[in-house]
């Protein structure tokens, strides 16, 4: 079993992108708002839309960045055949990486729980 992220585990162009957001199953906090749709791979796949206006510096957005992936290649056997964004919002920046990590592990498994009910 292999733990890493590979090209094709990445949401890439705008299209695919459009997608989720077309008709997504969501899963929010006061944190992020993670958004998911099933494919037709055999593997997850994770966007990242982390913006300038949410998140000031790029210090911060690529600390995030990074602890999203992280959480994403820990969970990804999981949370197969589904595409995945993740939204930040306006608090994200002040919040420890613990409490983001188990925000990040409940969305992972509510929105594959849902998915997998639909």
């Amino acid at each position: 079993m292999t733990y890493s992220l590979k090209r094709l585990q990445r949401l890439l162009k705008a299209g695919e992108y459009q997608y989720v957001f077309d008709q997504p199953f969501k899963s929010s906090d006061r944190y992020l708002t993670v958004l998911a749709r099933p494919n037709t791979l055999a593997v997850a796949r994770l966007g990242l839309a982390i913006t300038k206006k949410r998140v000031k510096t790029a210090v911060m957005r690529n600390r995030l960045k990074r602890l999203i992936r992280e959480s994403f290649r820990l969970q990804q056997h999981a949370l197969v055949g589904l595409d995945y964004v993740v939204l930040a919002k306006n608090d994200v920046a002040e919040v420890a990486s613990t409490i983001l990590r188990r925000s990040l592990n409940s969305h992972w498994h509510v929105l594959a729980r849902q998915c997998k009910n639909s």
